[in-house]
C-alpha cells in the first residue's frame, strides 16, 4: 500500500510541473540570445508562449515586420531546444490528457451525451437552424463555466467573442438567479466582444492570446457565436468560395492551437443551409451546416440541434473522436439550458 502512496506523491508532483510547464513563457528565449526587441515582435501578433513559437510556420513568422529569415530560424533553434522531441508514449500522453476538463451545460442528460461537458483543448460546434438554442446553450455556458464542478474544476473566466449581437447579459443575470450567484460577479467575469468582419474575428483571437497569457490559467472557455455568421457577408458566391474556405482554415487552426496552448475550451455556434441538391437522393433532412468540410474536419465534437415539443429541444453527436452516436433531449427554461421535463 505504501509504495502506491509514494507513486500517487509522485504523480502529483509531475503534475504540478506540467502545470508550470504548461506554456512556458516567450520571455525565457532571451536566455538562449533572442533580444527582447525581437520578443515584442512576436508578442504583438499573440504569439506569447514557446509552443505558439512552434505552432507558426516561418513562413508566418517571415511576415512579422522587422523579423528576418536569420532572425527566424534563430527563434525557431532555441525554441526547438526549449521543447521536447515530438514524441512521447501514449501513456506519457494519458497523464497530460488528465488536465482536460469538462464544463456542464446545466443539463445532466446533456452533460452526459459529451462525456461530462464541453471540454478543455477541443473546439465543440454545435449547430441548428434558429431557435434550436445555440445561443441560450452560450449564455448557460458563460454562467457554468464560472462554477467549481466535478473532478477538482475550480471555475473561471470566459470571452465571448459575438457575431449575430444576440449577446444579451440580461440572460447571464436570469441564468445567474437559477445558480444562486451574484450577478455582478457573474457579469464582471466575461470579457465580451462584437466582431464586424471576418479580419475583425481574426484580429480579436490574437487579443485572446495574449490575454489567456496574460491571466494564465484564469480563462477556461472562449465562445464564439457564430463562427460562420461574417464569412457568410464578406464573402459572396462561388467565386470567393477559395478563398472563404482559406481565411476560415486559418482561423479554426488558430483556435485550436489557443486551445490546446492555454488549455481552454473553445465553443462555437454555426448556422444551417438549405442543400438544393439534396431533393434527389431522398435524405431526410435537407439541410446541413454550413463551412464545408474545413470546419467538420477543425471541430473535435460537432453537434447538431432540433427543436422538439415546445420548449424541448434535442442534441445529437455528429461527430466526435470518443464518443458514440447518441441523442439527449434538454429544455430550454429562463434559467438558461436545463433537464428536460418529461
Amino acid at each position: 500500500m505504501k509504495a502506491t502512496g509514494d507513486q500517487v506523491v509522485e504523480d502529483d508532483a509531475t503534475f504540478q510541473d506540467d502545470e508550470e510547464s504548461f506554456f512556458q513563457d516567450i520571455d525565457l528565449l532571451q536566455k538562449h540570445g533572442i533580444n527582447m526587441a525581437d520578443i515584442k515582435k512576436l508578442k504583438s501578433v499573440g504569439i506569447c508562449t514557446v509552443k505558439g513559437i512552434q505552432m507558426t510556420t516561418r513562413k508566418a513568422l517571415c511576415n512579422i515586420k522587422g523579423l528576418s529569415e536569420a532572425k527566424v530560424e534563430k527563434i525557431k533553434e532555441a525554441a526547438g531546444k526549449m521543447l521536447s522531441a515530438g514524441f512521447q508514449t501514449a501513456f506519457e500522453y494519458s497523464v497530460k490528457r488528465k488536465q482536460v476538463f469538462h464544463i456542464t451545460t446545466g443539463s445532466q442528460e446533456f452533460d452526459k451525451l459529451l462525456g461530462g461537458g464541453i471540454e478543455s483543448m477541443a473546439i465543440t460546434e454545435a449547430f441548428g437552424e434558429f431557435r434550436t438554442g445555440k445561443t441560450q446553450l452560450s449564455h448557460t455556458l458563460c454562467v457554468t463555466a464560472q462554477l467549481p464542478g466535478e473532478d477538482g474544476y475550480s471555475g473561471g473566466k470566459i470571452i465571448f467573442i459575438d457575431t449575430e449581437n444576440t449577446f444579451r447579459p440580461d440572460r447571464l443575470r436570469d441564468i445567474a438567479d437559477r445558480f444562486n450567484v451574484d450577478h455582478d460577479a457573474v457579469l464582471d467575469n466575461v470579457l465580451y466582444a462584437r466582431a464586424y468582419t471576418n479580419e475583425h474575428q481574426m484580429e480579436l483571437l490574437d487579443f485572446v492570446a495574449a490575454k489567456f497569457h496574460e491571466e494564465g490559467g484564469v480563462f477556461k472557455l472562449l465562445i464564439i457565436d457564430s463562427i460562420m455568421a461574417l464569412f457568410r457577408v464578406d464573402f459572396s458566391g462561388r467565386g470567393e468560395l477559395a478563398e472563404r474556405q482559406q481565411k476560415l482554415a486559418q482561423m479554426l487552426s488558430r483556435l485550436q492551437k489557443i486551445s490546446e496552448e492555454y488549455n481552454v475550451a473553445v465553443f462555437v455556434t454555426n448556422q444551417m443551409t438549405a442543400d438544393p441538391g439534396a431533393g434527389m437522393t431522398f435524405q431526410a433532412d435537407p439541410k446541413k451546416p454550413i463551412g464545408g468540410h474545413i470546419l467538420a474536419h477543425a471541430s473535435t465534437t460537432r453537434l447538431s440541434l432540433r427543436k422538439g415539443r415546445g420548449e424541448m429541444r434535442i442534441a445529437k453527436i455528429f461527430d466526435s473522436p470518443d464518443m458514440p452516436e447518441n441523442e439527449a433531449t434538454f429544455s430550454i427554461t429562463a434559467g438558461g439550458v436545463a433537464d428536460a421535463k418529461e
